[in-house]
């Protein structure tokens, strides 16, 4: 399960300005009276604990059991109330409707076909309200294709280190892996605990993402980059999209 081995490591490593972004995006679109909110593919919670502190009524839904537990530890640290589901988006038959749906950090990339993408945004529809809106991200196809390819971040401190390098994949369009590696130090001994993951997303063109959503029954909004402050370029590297359920 993507992250689980070292949840906490990568949570307390993650960029905190992007979930004031994603805060932002959202509170200039959904006002925190306008009922329910679904994060999800909710990770940590950190974005979900934000919206709380900021008045909205937000439940969290994700795969991984050991996110559900930093994102209940978050939100208890916080004092906010934010109920937790465990579930997959391919399948969300035992949740409830929603007002509103949000789901970022490109969370519909991890998913392994275009089909698994019109699936869950599918279920997206079956559990947002009529007039609702659905707000999520997506990287682009410049993203995985330009950007990632020889991409590497590296990261130390007193007690750990973190090296990220992005490749690459020849034989699938669109597609990149990311091989993440932690190195945490024994205080008591001085050794080093190596932990890794190898990562697998997947993008496709605005066009297939637009035509996937209709196919689910969900009207396109807007389609936006950098957080909905810009419209969209050939060098725009994750987009925005703003959706709503007519009918």
């Amino acid at each position: 399960m993507i992250y689980q081995s070292f949840a906490e490591l990568y949570d307390e490593l993650f960029d905190p300005a992007m979930y004031d972004q994603w805060l932002d995006f959202v509170a200039n679109r959904v006002a925190p009276t306008s009922g329910e909110l679904l994060d999800l593919a909710c990770g940590s919670g950190r974005l979900g604990v934000l919206l709380a502190q900021h008045g909205y009524q937000v439940s969290g839904l994700d795969l991984s059991e050991e996110m559900l537990a930093l994102a209940a530890k978050h939100a208890e640290e916080a004092d906010v109330t934010m109920p937790l589901m465990a579930g997959n988006m391919l399948d969300l038959s035992a949740i409830g409707q929603y007002q509103t749906v949000t789901c970022f950090a490109d969370s519909f990339c991890y998913l392994s076909d275009l089909d698994q993408v019109t699936q869950a945004f599918a279920q997206v529809h079956d559990h947002l309200a009529v007039g609702g809106q659905f707000l999520f991200d997506v990287i682009t196809p410049h993203q995985t294709d330009d950007v990632y390819p020889g991409y590497m971040y590296n990261y130390v401190d007193e007690t750990r280190a973190f090296v990220w390098t992005s490749y690459g994949i020849e034989d699938e369009a669109h597609a990149a892996e990311h091989d993440l590696t932690f190195f945490t130090k024994n205080e008591e001994t001085g050794e080093y605990r190596k932990v890794t993951e190898l990562h697998h997303e997947r993008t496709y063109p605005l066009a297939d993402y637009q035509r996937a959503l209709a196919a689910a029954g969900l009207t396109v909004k807007r389609v936006s980059a950098d957080f909905g402050e810009h419209e969209v370029a050939p060098d725009t590297t994750r987009w925005f999209f703003e959706v709503t359920r007519e009918a």
